[in-house]
């Protein structure tokens, strides 16, 4: 049996060693649970072992498939950065690329002006959600009293 590593570095991310395949990965910014268990099951990995357990050559096809192959692996409409806005693919991004695309779609919305933009802008609620209960900032307004 290889020795153990208790931190494992997949995709500039360190993984708990202690934890299962299946769960260590999704310690990795882009990957769920979903995606963790096509990715094992592509590998062809008991989901259960320890990550740290693994040996060399399996942590490498893991980490070949992650940072090179996953959207090959993964059916288009279980990515995460769909319909792109420039170049119109499906694409499947991790860690800081997908932290820095979602500020360049929200900075698109704001240059645009769109309502999704402004409220952003705003620190509004953009889905929806009701502003006059809930959603409150600052000091808790209550119900003001008519004075006599």
């Amino acid at each position: 049996m290889a020795e153990f590593k208790y931190i494992v570095r997949i995709a500039d991310t360190d993984l708990d060693g202690n934890r299962p395949v299946l769960y260590a990965l999704q310690g990795i910014k882009g990957i769920g649970y979903r995606v963790a268990e096509g990715i094992v099951k592509h590998a062809s990995l008991d989901p259960k072992v320890k990550i740290g357990e693994l040996s060399d050559e399996d942590i490498e096809k893991i980490r070949v498939l992650v940072e090179e192959n996953l959207e090959d692996i993964l059916p288009p409409w279980m990515r995460n950065h769909r319909k792109d806005y420039h170049t119109g693919e499906d694409r499947h991004l991790l860690a800081t690329d997908l932290d820095l695309q979602k500020q360049d779609d929200i900075n698109r919305l704001k240059r645009i002006r769109a309502y999704r933009g402004i409220r952003h802008e705003r620190g509004l609620p953009v889905r929806g959600q009701r502003t006059r209960s809930n959603g409150r900032r600052g000091l808790a307004v209550g119900v003001s009293r008519k004075k006599r």
